[in-house]
């Protein structure tokens, strides 16, 4: 079974310092963790979060948790598979785990992958009907829909199902005010529940519930002219990751034209630049789009769940989360 790490359970403040005198991805790592550092200490910096890939279920995702709980980002935008398919699948009480012998790919289909998602698919479902019924029929954001959990003991996506493990980071989340924007929410476990939801509904001749992605981003650009000085700390790229980038342009149109590029950027990745893709677009490609400044900026070429504990540990026992301000931009929405 995997057990995710505990980054205060270690000070990697020294091995940090120490990468920092060395050179390569050593040196990169320590220079990103300065920058990480350098936005908590900052008193105007706002955190936002970007995940993508399966480093939550390999591991990272009581570190992802502990940046909620500590007051260490301000804001997140991550795949629906990070949010569905690995907190909330956890959260309702089931694991991921090692495998001691590869087994076949049907046999891992059968035993093991298909029937706990299929939890998933019939709790988005319900919780598409539930939603549904339960507010105005105004298509909403994912925000909406990730982190408006009622209660911190009632889980997310409208499930109302109990807590089988506490402190997930949809409940973390949902209690220091964070939001969560999954800009390709269907794009996980919730999405084959929420097409049932909809088929039903239409079968019925009935209303049923959508997803407003113009939302999404209009929500997340909100947030970015109301935290003004931003920093961004990304695990892999994708969707997550241009979504978090564009709110500056995005502004920028909706008539904010003193809007900040954002200050810091630290992206963790092991794409390669030579094909182009969005994922391995590198930081001072984004300045030149005019979204990220390049003065405190850092590509890290590593797999995250190797390089991100250091990070996370280093900036956890500095301490500067400490003597921070919570935002709490969900009440923007309120």
């Amino acid at each position: 079974m995997i057990e995710h790490i505990d980054i205060t359970k270690f000070d990697a403040r020294p091995i940090v310092e120490a990468m920092g005198k060395m050179s390569f991805t050593s040196r990169d790592l320590s220079r990103a963790t300065g920058i990480y550092n350098a936005m908590l200490e900052d008193p105007d910096c706002s955190v936002i979060l970007v995940v993508a890939g399966s480093t939550s279920a390999g591991g990272c995702m009581d570190l992802y948790a502990e940046l909620v709980r500590s007051n260490m980002v301000d804001a997140i935008v991550a795949t629906g598979a990070t949010i569905v398919d690995m907190d909330f699948f956890e959260a309702l009480g089931h694991k991921h785990y090692q495998a001691l012998e590869i087994p076949e790919d049907k046999v891992l289909a059968l035993a093991l992958h298909r029937p706990h998602l299929r939890h998933l698919y019939r709790r988005a479902a319900a919780a598409g009907h539930r939603l549904h019924h339960r507010q105005d029929r105004r298509q909403r954001s994912s925000r909406v829909r990730t982190a408006a959990a009622p209660s911190s003991a009632k889980w997310a996506s409208g499930c109302q199902d109990n807590a089988k493990k506490e402190g997930s980071l949809v409940q973390l989340a949902f209690e220091h005010d964070v939001p969560i924007f999954c800009p390709a929410f269907t794009d996980s476990s919730a999405g084959f529940g929420l097409v049932k939801h909809q088929v039903d509904a239409m079968k019925r001749g009935g209303h049923y519930m959508t997803l407003d992605s113009i939302a999404d981003f209009r929500e997340l650009t909100d947030i970015k002219i109301k935290a003004g000085t931003t920093g961004l700390l990304m695990i892999g790229g994708g969707v997550p990751k241009n979504f978090a980038q564009d709110t500056v342009v995005c502004a920028e149109i909706l008539g904010h034209e003193d809007v900040e590029m954002h200050k810091y950027a630290v992206q963790i990745t092991v794409a390669d630049v030579r094909d182009g893709a969005c994922s391995s677009s590198t930081l001072q490609e984004a300045c030149s789009w005019g979204k990220v400044d390049t003065a405190q900026e850092q590509m890290v070429f590593a797999e995250a769940t190797s390089v991100l504990p250091l990070l996370a540990s280093d900036a956890w026992h500095r301490g500067a989360w400490r003597n921070r301000e919570k935002r709490r931009f969900a009440k923007l929405f309120d």
